[in-house]
């Protein structure tokens, strides 16, 4: 028995989170942000432990997601504040990191950023600008549904728009190939930055997923089909349950 009382975590709106992690920007930096940029967690449906092995997956993206707000900064300093780190500004300089990458070498959440920085310029995009930026999530910390995989996909679709790399394109029109490249830079990141061998389905979701579907991944070459999934629409609802066990990708346990 437990008397824990159990945890909702609501979902913040595009619109409540942008404000809110505008606010934490402006709080901090003292300016405005160039803009705000999201990107959600993640439930899977079938397919668990199938994405490093070369499998099928079939998850949804959630309502929760995490919201960066950044502003493009003029030389390579990188600048991170979030809700739990308010009194606490990470600052890191990209010109810092090694070039293969090590986990540990950038310390806790902020490798999740930075790191796909880092991996985007292994990627072929040189001398990317350094940002400011604040972070307000409400994808539940440690919970399986893919908090870390949130919020690398946003730093990756805020980089890719200030940096003008023109790989995720507009929200109403998504480019998919452009958002698959993403994925594999945001993989690089929870794998050799965090040290999570995760094999990418997360991250999938996260940047493929369209509403009203499930995303069915072929993890041997990244295709998919969008799988209509609209459970709002039949009068059904997915619960997702916290079970209290604790969950962490960079333990070394994931994967064993």
């Amino acid at each position: 028995m437990t008397n824990d009382a159990p945890v909702f975590a609501p979902a913040l709106s595009p619109q409540e989170g942008a404000e809110a992690a505008t606010d934490l920007f402006r709080e901090v930096f003292e300016a405005e942000p160039d803009g705000v940029w999201y990107a959600p967690g993640r439930v899977n449906i079938i397919g668990e432990h199938t994405d490093y092995n070369g499998g099928l997956a079939l998850p949804i993206a959630l309502p929760h997601r995490a919201h960066l707000a950044l502003r493009r900064r003029d030389n390579r300093v990188v600048r991170l504040v979030s809700p739990q780190t308010r009194e606490k500004v990470d600052v890191m300089d990209l010109d810092t990191i090694g070039p293969k990458g090590s986990p540990g070498e950038v310390e806790h959440w902020a490798s999740y950023i930075a790191g796909v920085a880092w991996s985007l310029e292994r990627d072929g995009f040189e001398d990317l600008p350094g940002f400011d930026a604040a972070l307000v999530s409400c994808v539940p910390l440690g919970g399986g549904l893919s908090s870390s995989a949130a919020l690398e996909c946003s730093a990756a679709v805020a980089i890719d728009e200030v940096a003008h790399l023109g790989l995720a394109g507009p929200p109403e029109e998504p480019d998919d190939a452009g958002r698959a490249r993403l994925v594999t830079n945001c993989v690089r990141t929870e794998n050799e930055m965090a040290g999570a061998p995760t094999g990418g389905m997360d991250q999938s979701a996260s940047l493929r997923c369209r509403e009203g579907h499930a995303l069915e991944l072929d993890c041997r070459d990244g295709s998919v089909t969008h799988v209509p999934f609209d459970l709002a629409a039949e009068g059904l609802a997915l619960l997702v349950i916290d079970t209290k066990a604790k969950h962490s990708l960079d333990d070394g346990q994931y994967g064993a």
